[in-house]
């Protein structure tokens, strides 16, 4: 095989090569996601000077490793090993949510945790569900899913028996009023439609050897008026407190469909001053 090109495209296209040769000598699967995050990292001035490619950035128990796929989810990472409250902002598809259940089970595997805890707040992004049947566990669920699916695409089906060993506890926001979890990682999905009471409820939960992380994207609030109060409100009361670091993505950190990192961009335009009132907030 030949590459050809300027020497500094030759090399960056060498470690890309390197890495996904490593990746495949190590068992991993390759495909056009793999190909697409080793090329983000190499392409990144920082990452590509002394980055180690080719090895899983952490492991979720049952043989499966997860990797960052972009500078700003290794960023996300190393804060999650350093901090005990982290923020996790941007667009959808950024793999916030999906990373920080793939720490959690890291630390249930490697028994640094004795729980994990993922909640998000029960609220209708213009939808009414209250008319469903069942009983209440029934009708939270839908709220729920985007959270389990996150533990089973991370754990696989071992998350079934940790879940009915109380290890894994997936619950909406309302129900850790009153509580302190201890020795536990915690997460907040959908933080943008917290309010600021909800937020603070929340943040004081913090227990004895546990860490928090609480993601979220700012543009897609289903409260009042869409103003994500209670994140907002957040990050800037607790900007520059020990211990509580923020993440902040773009739609350049989209890991999803390429359309959607597109599509994201698009609606970031559209809310700039100057163009047509009915396409701004």
């Amino acid at each position: 095989m030949a590459v050809e090109g300027p020497p500094e495209s030759r090399e960056r296209a060498a470690s890309v090569l390197r890495s996904l040769y490593a990746r495949l000598e190590g068992g991993e699967d390759i495909g056009s996601a793999e190909i697409d995050a080793e090329i983000r990292f190499a392409s990144n001035s920082q990452a590509s000077s002394g980055a180690e490619f080719g090895v899983p950035s952490i492991r979720t128990g049952g043989g499966r490793t997860v990797r960052a796929r972009s500078p700003a989810q290794s960023a996300y990472l190393d804060l999650m090993r350093t901090h005990a409250l982290v923020f996790g902002v941007g667009p959808a598809g950024t793999g916030k949510t999906y990373l920080a259940a793939a720490f959690g089970a890291h630390l249930l595997y490697e028994r640094r945790i004795e729980r994990l805890i993922l909640s998000r707040p029960a609220l209708e992004a213009g939808e009414r569900l209250g008319f469903l049947p069942g009983d209440v566990r029934e009708k939270i669920d839908p709220y729920l899913r985007p959270l389990y699916d996150a533990l089973f695409d991370t754990i696989g089906d071992h998350a079934v028996r940790q879940m009915e060993a109380g290890v894994i506890e997936v619950a909406p926001l309302a129900f850790m009023r009153g509580r302190t979890l201890s020795r536990a990682f915690v997460i907040l999905d959908e933080s943008q439609n917290c309010t600021s009471a909800q937020m603070k409820m929340f943040l004081t939960r913090l227990g004895e050897d546990s860490q928090m992380v609480v993601t979220g994207d700012p543009s897609q609030s289903d409260l009042p008026g869409g103003r994500a109060e209670g994140l907002n409100e957040a990050l800037d009361v607790l900007s520059g407190v020990e211990g509580v670091a923020v993440a902040r993505f773009s739609e350049k950190d989209v890991v999803r469909h390429p359309l959607v990192a597109r599509i994201v961009r698009a609606y970031a335009d559209g809310e700039k001053p100057g163009l047509p009132k009915r396409y701004r907030k």
